[in-house]
């Protein structure tokens, strides 16, 4: 009877506007991940030049800067780890603070609610901000282990592994990009999510953003045509 009650707090605009959220992150990675043959995301062309640079790995001697990129990758998302773990920890300590919780709630929408309402709103963003940093660390991880495999690659380009342990590295990091793409959406939502504050309503509009402005980037970039053009005019 109480989840029923703090349940009838949340209008119907607020389960479309939060099951438009879930719905378009879910639906956008999807897009992204298993875009139409003729038709790929900037993630899936990645995917093909990860793979070359395994290849070309093989014949470079030294290797100096292949370490120093799969580096500046686990820099990344170390970084990215470190500023989730940092949000969540901001948004538990905001929730623990119901009176600082409700002066902000007044000044954001100078309506009066429940103080669980705002703690559900802020709560549901944090399962983002979660999500993202689980896979921050786990992209984190793999890019370790694309290390161990590199290093692994014998440097005789006439071995018969050597191309067949640079695949399977370019495999590898290609998981780790893949999970690193997916925190960085749960990061975009989330942001969305915090309009939520405003209102049903606002968290639709931010929601509608997000996703043009992930598909533009994915699929009508001036970056997508530069990956495009693999081969000289």
């Amino acid at each position: 009877m109480e989840i029923l009650s703090r349940i009838s707090l949340f209008g119907p605009l607020d389960a479309v506007a939060v099951a438009l959220w879930v719905i378009a992150w879910l639906a956008i990675g999807w897009a992204i991940e298993r875009p139409p043959a003729g038709r790929p995301s900037v993630s899936t062309l990645m995917a093909g030049y990860r793979r070359d640079w395994m290849k070309t790995m093989v014949t470079r001697q030294p290797r100096i800067l292949d370490g120093a990129i799969l580096s500046i990758l686990r820099q990344g998302t170390t970084f990215f780890a470190s500023a989730s773990m940092l949000s969540i920890g901001g948004g538990l300590a905001l929730i623990g603070n119901t009176e600082r919780l409700l002066g902000i709630a007044r000044d954001l929408t100078l309506v009066t609610a429940p103080a669980v309402v705002w703690e559900v709103k802020i709560l549901a963003v944090l399962v983002f901000v979660a999500n993202a940093f689980l896979k921050f660390v786990w992209a984190h991880r793999l890019f370790g282990y694309c290390a161990v495999i590199m290093a692994a690659v014998p440097n005789d380009p006439e071995d018969p592994i050597a191309f067949h342990r640079a695949g399977q590295a370019a495999e590898i990091n290609i998981t780790a990009a893949r999970s690193f793409n997916r925190g960085m959406r749960s990061l975009y939502f989330a942001l969305a999510g915090l309009v939520w504050l405003l209102g049903a309503g606002p968290l639709i509009l931010a929601v509608a953003i997000t996703l043009v402005l992930l598909w533009r980037r994915e699929f009508m970039s001036q970056s997508r045509s530069a990956l495009l053009a693999r081969t000289p005019l």
